[in-house]
């Protein structure tokens, strides 16, 4: 393994911040740890890391704050660790660029498997994006490496982002996995339980992800993302790309 750090714990309670990172650290997973905002921000200034496991509370700062601010500037996944156990601060926490949330107390063997699962989902994001130009069935139906998505709206596989009339749009890692992974199927229902299987890789994801990234998919491509007409709600079962609206639009 190369001396990339790979785990970044921000926890203001140093015990649990330092017997996380040795456990981490014994089982070949490199990682460092900080107990501030202003050492986490001052860590990522200066090093690489692929994963961040965040505390809500940071004595006087937030972690959701703090999340803001990272999400600024880097597309690493980030898992929330908290002992707060409310619905709200759940979906604070997904709505603001969480991957995912555990709650405390956790054990530390669960953590770590649960780590090492999202690092594994999103380095084959950045492999898929990297292999883009072999083309998918999506491409296929399509011209070169750009996949319509409505009239003057398309996904662009070479470049990894969306194209929205002429504009370019940036997607985060599992948004872009997410929506290629729905234009593959388009015209077909699929269900919550499959893209926790097919696109994160990951059945026992918290079950806020997925809504919260299609939302943020929305309000890219939807000319208005409450009443979405190109990604459909089936509701109770999963989400569903109409093939009419694919056809309907401009080839590339």
């Amino acid at each position: 393994m190369d001396d990339t750090t790979k785990v970044l714990m921000i926890d203001d309670d140093e015990l649990i911040a330092r017997s996380t990172a040795e456990y981490f650290n014994i089982l070949g997973l490199k990682t460092a740890y900080v107990t501030s905002y202003d050492d986490a921000v001052g860590f990522l200034e200066s090093n690489d890391v692929s994963i961040l496991l965040l505390d809500i509370n940071l004595g006087d700062r937030s972690g959701f704050e703090l999340c803001k601010r990272i999400r600024e500037s880097y597309d690493m996944p980030i898992l929330f660790i908290s002992a707060r156990t409310s619905d709200d601060d759940v979906l604070i926490a997904l709505n603001i660029g969480g991957d995912d949330y555990i709650k405390k107390p956790y054990t530390l063997g669960v953590l770590f498997a649960k780590v090492k699962a999202i690092l594994a989902r999103y380095e084959k994001a950045k492999e898929a994006a990297l292999a883009a130009s072999t083309p998918s069935v999506g491409e296929r139906r399509s011209h070169g490496s750009r996949i319509p998505v409505r009239e003057g709206i398309y996904l662009d596989t070479a470049m990894h982002k969306l194209i929205v009339h002429g504009r370019q749009e940036e997607l985060r890692a599992m948004e872009y996995k997410l929506l290629a992974y729905l234009l593959e199927n388009i015209g077909r229902v699929v269900t919550k339980e499959e893209l926790l299987k097919n696109v994160w890789n990951d059945e026992y994801t918290c079950d806020g992800t997925i809504p919260v990234h299609i939302r943020h998919i929305r309000e890219k491509i939807e000319s208005d993302p409450k009443e979405p007409t190109i990604i459909k709600t089936v509701w109770g079962v999963g989400y569903v790309v109409d093939s009419a609206d694919i056809t309907s639009g401009d080839r590339a």
